[in-house]
């Protein structure tokens, strides 16, 4: 027994020996590249692995963080060496960052090697790291604290002036035409286009009524297009006694206008209102008014013309015209 249990004993002793002997054969090391940042800095995490080159080893591997607010940018990025002795040295670095100010701990890192006895693992030390946050206030709290520094207000250039000068210039130039397009020619929807005459503004009225009366629309039947046709000689006549682009208002506003323009509300007024709303019901109400009516509204601008005519010293062909309209009328 005595000497059986010294056989023992001697080959526990040498296979601690051989242990011990592997366990120096393989270093693993892990450290930032420094133990202090700011936040939002950016540091090298270094893994090294030294072993015999005859030894298979897995590192541990990270993917996106060391731990929780230790996030990983980019890695690992390898690299490796031979020594003349038949060592080899693996290097594995990680880009790393955080965003929240502590003292952070990063437990160690581990290669494992496998084989049939088992797996073994071979560890680092712990390695730390303080994220601190950046100073914002004079570290003596007597010191004088400043205002927060307004944001700059970089100047305006010729370039970013420029489109909106021109903008502006093409926009005020098309309505420029438009508005002296409008002013020289009206048309009317059924297409009869309304030119500027140099005659005074009852003489037209009086002259395009009667052309009117001979084309006998509402005996026709044509009872909408007759009314439109009154309703548009009627505010023509608007625009050449007062300025008032009545064509192009509804009869509400026609009347806001003239008012506006100092119209007194008696009777004529009251009857270019009737003939106004008259049309305005045919052309949009379907309303089928009496063979009275048409005639009744007809004698309305006809009298709403002769009443608010521009008085002046009529020359012989203007006296001339009143009569032969007069004698046509009647």
């Amino acid at each position: 027994m005595t000497v059986m249990k010294r056989f023992l004993l001697i080959i526990l002793i040498h296979l601690s020996g051989i242990l011990l002997a592997e366990a120096q054969n393989v270093k693993v090391t892990a450290a930032f590249d420094s133990s202090r940042i700011y936040i939002g800095d950016q540091i090298y995490f270094t893994v090294t692995v030294d072993k015999p080159a005859s030894y298979q080893l897995d590192i541990m591997q990270f993917r996106d963080s060391l731990k929780k607010n230790i996030e990983i940018i980019k890695g690992p990025l390898n690299d490796s060496s031979s020594s003349k002795d038949g060592r080899v040295r693996i290097i594995q670095k990680y880009l790393v960052t955080s965003f929240d100010s502590g003292f952070y701990q990063i437990p160690p890192i581990y290669a494992e090697m496998r084989n049939s006895d088992g797996i073994k693992r071979f560890y680092s030390d712990y390695a730390i790291l303080e994220v601190m946050r950046v100073r914002i206030t004079p570290p003596d709290t007597t010191a004088k604290i400043f205002d927060i520094v307004k944001p700059y207000k970089a100047p305006l250039t010729a370039g970013e002036i420029f489109p909106w000068v021109l903008l502006i210039a093409i926009i005020s130039l098309a309505i420029w035409y438009a508005v002296k397009y409008f002013k020289k020619i009206r048309t009317k929807k059924t297409g009869v286009v309304y030119v500027r005459d140099p005659d005074p503004a009852h003489i037209i009225a009086f002259r395009q009524l009667e052309q009117l009366k001979m084309e006998k629309l509402w005996e026709n039947g044509e009872i909408k297009n007759y009314y439109s046709r009154l309703s548009e000689i009627a505010r023509f006549y608007l625009e050449n006694r007062y300025n008032i682009y009545s064509l192009e208002l509804t009869t509400a506003e026609t009347l806001i206008e003239l008012k506006k323009a100092g119209i007194k509300d008696d009777g004529a007024l009251k009857k270019l209102k009737t003939v106004l709303t008259g049309a305005d019901l045919v052309k949009f109400a379907k309303y089928n008014p009496e063979p009275k009516e048409n005639e009744l509204h007809y004698n309305y601008i006809w009298e709403y013309v002769d009443e608010t005519k521009l008085i002046s010293e009529p020359d012989e062909k203007d006296s001339e015209k009143l009569k032969e309209a007069d004698q046509n009328r009647l």
